[in-house]
């Protein structure tokens, strides 16, 4: 297990913008990536591989001292299980299968997601100065928080979660490429305009989904 933990952060690029790229870096690229495409396409593997992501993140940000989002990734792999599992039941009024329809966020949804994100950042943040060497507590304790809302909401296939990844994307690539983790980064840029991407195929999807008619049914497949 050492000898792999090792090879995982060992350089596999000695040198990008300044800094080396560990092995993990680039799983973590890659998975992610993955991911983020899957879910803006409604690919119901986009969950086992956003797993694998979380599990490549949790090394790489604990090595890079990033405390807050190394807990939430442990937190991601299990909301994810929960995502993955409501996709596949699908929708409650049908009797299909993977058949989740996208919806908006109601009113008591959003002020819920906002208070948690301004109760939980900085709750998190105060754990973070107080309690660990964190540099940046406040960016890191507000992508923990957000993130979860986020994840919690793409689970229920609320279209405004978009939105909350959009403003987690502009927060994290500065921060990361404070920290160091360039590829991770130039990975959050991509992340960025997939979401975007996102953004617009979920609204053109909904666009086809009517109250009076059964909601479109997406593929699983590759």
């Amino acid at each position: 297990m050492n000898a792999l933990l090792d090879w995982m952060n060992s350089a596999a690029i000695p040198n990008l913008l300044g800094n080396p790229v560990s092995w993990i870096e680039i799983i973590g690229f890659v998975t992610g990536a993955v991911c983020v495409y899957g879910v803006a396409r409604q690919k119901l593997w986009n969950w086992p591989v956003g797993i694998l992501n979380n599990l490549a993140f949790t090394i790489l940000f604990l090595g890079a001292g990033l405390y807050g989002e190394t807990v939430l990734q442990v937190i991601f792999a299990a909301v994810a299980v929960y995502g993955w599992y409501n996709w596949i039941r699908g929708s409650v009024a049908t009797e299909g299968r993977n058949d989740l329809p996208i919806r908006d966020a109601s009113r008591i949804e959003i002020l819920l997601g906002l208070g948690a994100t301004i109760v939980g950042t900085a709750a998190v943040a105060m754990i973070l100065t107080h309690g660990t060497d964190s540099q940046v507590p406040w960016p890191d304790a507000f992508v923990l928080t957000a993130s979860l809302v986020a994840t919690y909401a793409q689970a229920k296939k609320i279209f405004q979660h978009w939105h909350v990844w959009i403003l987690i994307d502009l927060v994290s690539i500065p921060l990361y490429f404070s920290r160091g983790l360039t590829l991770t980064a130039i990975l959050y840029v991509g992340f960025l305009a997939l979401c975007v991407y996102g953004l617009i195929d979920w609204k053109r999807t909904r666009g086809f989904q009517t109250p009076a008619s059964t909601p479109e049914t997406v593929t699983a497949g590759a």
